[in-house]
């Protein structure tokens, strides 16, 4: 049975903690700094029948590790479903971390999926290459600029290739040619580096049987398969495909009143990176000869690109879903 309910208001320099009884009775508060030794001085007021919430955010990862294994319970809460601050005119650190105790005694904070190490581990992985991929695509549109305003036609091979020699037989003014001297340095170095986490990606994926599996999508390569698996996590949380779609923010929004319904855009809730890989692999899935990519190739024409490659997505998600669930 639980002794206390502990709501953690989480900064990134301290934590404002405040415990109650199951009752309501408020039996301690504190802040603690973030660090080891504030972890260490928070936990030593908790006992194993603790329970604890502390909003998602980008230090929770880090907190939820160093406390997990001296608590009876932690709650990672969704701070978008859990409406802990609707209708109070104030709000501080404590009064937060009062409402988030709370509503954890009361059960009515909705938690959220806490992945394990090795998973969040593939998800840094394969952001990071994203990351580095989208720096080097600005660096080769920045380029391009500059080259094109010196009346340079042919820079679409920047992107083609690495082998950037090509741009010494110009003679360009001072200005401009300091510009292409820097941005063609670090463009060499983003090169390399994205070049170095394509090949991790690769390893990585090899070693993953969900990630191997699921390269069997058409569409769906080493990147998109790990990328996938990452961002899901755990297939089981999701009864169906369309539960997966969901969560990727892929279904449109519904607006109902009076028994009529509305549609709109998709919501484009949950995972960024999971919902641009099932379209990246719905873009491709188009050039499927099957019956989902004739499908996909009719809507095309119907509604349009976009619209084609969102349903298409959404289909994925079932093939997804069945695919992992028959071997996990």
């Amino acid at each position: 049975m639980t002794d206390q309910y502990i709501g953690i208001d989480l900064h990134k320099a301290f934590l404002q903690a405040c415990a109650v009884s199951a009752t309501g009775e408020r039996l301690w508060e504190g802040r603690f700094p973030r660090t080891p030794a504030g972890f260490e001085a928070l936990t030593a007021r908790c006992t194993p029948r603790s329970a604890v919430a502390v909003e998602a955010s980008t230090p929770t990862w880090h907190f939820a590790d160093a406390v997990a294994s001296r608590v009876g319970a932690l709650r990672i809460v969704d701070p978008v479903k859990t409406k802990l601050k609707a209708g109070f005119a104030a709000k501080t650190d404590r009064l937060d971390a009062r409402r988030l105790a709370d509503a954890l005694r009361r059960d009515s904070v909705v938690g959220i999926y806490y992945p394990p190490l090795a998973i969040r581990e593939a998800r840094e992985l394969c952001r990071s290459r994203h990351a580095l991929v989208q720096v080097r695509t600005a660096l080769i549109n920045r380029l391009r600029a500059v080259l094109l305003r010196q009346g340079i036609a042919d820079a679409r091979r920047l992107a083609k290739t690495a082998d950037d020699g090509w741009l010494t037989e110009f003679a360009l003014p001072p200005r401009a040619a300091a510009s292409v001297a820097v941005l063609r340095r670090v463009l060499a170095t983003v090169r390399t580096e994205a070049a170095r986490a394509d090949a991790e990606v690769r390893h990585a994926t090899a070693a993953d049987p969900i990630a191997i599996t699921l390269q069997q999508v058409r569409g769906i390569g080493p990147l998109l398969a790990l990328t996938i698996r990452a961002e899901i996590g755990d297939i089981h949380r999701f009864a169906t495909g369309a539960h997966l779609a969901s969560y990727a923010g892929l279904v449109p929004r519904v607006e109902m009143s009076a028994g009529r319904a509305r549609y709109g855009r998709i919501t484009k809730r949950g995972s960024p990176w999971l919902r641009w890989a099932l379209i990246e692999a719905a873009m491709h899935g188009t050039r499927r000869t099957d019956r989902i990519g004739r499908w996909g190739r009719g809507l095309a024409v119907r509604k349009g690109a976009l619209k084609a490659r969102v349903a298409l997505a959404r289909v994925l998600c079932e093939e997804i879903h069945r695919l992992w669930s028959g071997i996990a």
